[in-house]
């Protein structure tokens, strides 16, 4: 068994293992050491090769693969130690690590651990989609890695169930590439993409959307012959005598994204069901001291800038784990999703000053007035020309030291 010990242990190499190591470096930590199952660095990133990567964070348009350059650049110039083809089999409170790779067994003792699994696609399964089992079924990031990095057509007659941001933009790709992309079709009333994807990939190629629609038949004998879609009511429940035949090779999911969590729940960190990843207060610390979580695993974020700026945090919060410049407290204050809020982090405030929040919503709105409140006193009104599910809300409040030592919850709401 070969042991190591180090002061910030990254699980997971994407944008942001990568931010969080960065950050943790140049906030004190001395060693930081990153653990990746994969051969390369980047993540997702080396397959996303559409531009728009760091126009939030730094003003700068760029592909996946050159924004992950800019990260690992930085990182390798810094001497961040990297273990890819890494698989890390399990965690423990007192933050040690048992890994596995090609050269052995690690056990690795680390002062703070910051988890940055990331996520994990839909599959047919999780949706219970009856009919065949033909050949001709992809998730949309599988599909993406097939186009962009193996030059793979994965068909020629395409249909996408669910409007999520990677199938509204590899619809696109199919396009670029001489596919028919015969539609998007999708369960809710509206797209759950953002609303730039739909216009820029769907509106600007005449592909069509069916909303309020879903796949209720899916037949082939051994490569896919067609799909049967048909219409659903405002409580989805599907609508006889709706059903519509439509003839295809490709099936292509994009039905949203799980975090990745079997080593948070291995470890006994508590999980917020709404946001699939850990409980964490305002530093990114999870319910276990010393471990932290950022990224996709700690909820899915619709942009990478986003992303990698909370990530940054979180390995900055560590790494004062690390030197000794965390605050010891035990009271906190629970932060709960309330009307039309979908879910909000961070779910526990455990010290007065400035709170960063990022939440969603349940339905999209034109307008709408966002509210805290520590139970009867209200902490913030805010007016929102417009709320849409598939975009992020982040503020910011300050929160005075009576507030969490009141014991009162803070609720979000979204009011007309």
């Amino acid at each position: 068994m070969i042991n190591l010990n180090v002061d910030v242990a990254v699980i997971g190499a994407g944008p942001a293992g990568l931010a969080a190591a960065i950050s943790a470096l140049e906030n004190g930590a001395e060693d930081v050491t990153v653990l990746d199952r994969n051969s390369w660095l980047g993540g997702i990133l080396p397959q996303c090769i559409h531009d728009g990567f760091g126009v939030e964070e730094i003003g700068t348009s760029m592909t996946g693969p050159e924004y992950a350059e800019m990260y690992i650049e930085t990182a390798e110039k810094l001497g961040i130690n990297f273990l890819c083809k890494t698989m890390v089999l399990q965690i423990f409170k007192n933050r040690e690590i048992i890994a596995i790779n090609n050269r052995g067994l690690h056990k690795i003792k680390a002062k703070s651990i910051v988890l940055a699994m990331g996520c994990r696609e839909k599959t047919r399964w999780d949706v219970m989609i009856p009919g065949d089992r033909p050949s001709g079924i992809y998730t949309a990031g599988v599909a993406q890695s097939f186009i962009n990095l193996y030059n793979i057509m994965v068909g020629k007659n395409v249909v996408i169930l669910g409007s999520g941001d990677v199938g509204l933009i590899v619809a696109r790709r199919l396009k670029f590439e001489g596919a028919n992309v015969l539609g998007i079709i999708e369960i809710l009333p509206y797209a759950s993409g953002l609303p730039r994807n739909v216009v820029q990939c769907l509106d600007d190629y005449d592909i069509p959307l069916y909303l309020n629609h879903t796949v209720t038949y899916i037949k082939g004998k051994e490569r896919l012959e067609s799909v049967t879609i048909s219409q659903v009511n405002e409580k989805m429940v599907i609508t006889p005598r709706t059903e519509k035949e439509i003839k295809c090779d490709t099936l292509l999911l994009s039905l949203g994204l799980i975090p990745e969590n079997e080593l948070s729940k291995q470890v006994d960190i508590e999980i917020d069901r709404l946001t699939g990843g850990p409980i964490v207060n305002q530093f990114f610390e999870t319910t276990i001291s010393g471990i932290f979580a950022c990224g996709n695993c700690l909820l899915v974020y619709d942009t990478v800038d986003i992303l990698s700026i909370g990530a940054k945090h979180a390995g900055k919060y560590a790494a004062k784990h690390v030197i000794g410049q965390k605050d010891k407290v035990n009271d906190y204050v629970k932060v709960t999703a309330g009307k039309e809020i979908r879910y909000v982090i961070p779910q526990r405030i455990n010290k007065p000053g400035k709170v960063h929040f990022s939440l969603r919503v349940e339905n999209p709105r034109e307008s709408a007035i966002l509210r805290i409140f520590a139970g009867d006193v209200e902490l913030l009104k805010k007016k929102l020309p417009w709320a849409y599910p598939a975009n992020m809300i982040e503020f910011e409040i300050n929160i005075q030291e009576e507030i969490i030592t009141s014991n009162k919850d803070l609720e979000v709401t979204l009011d007309d």
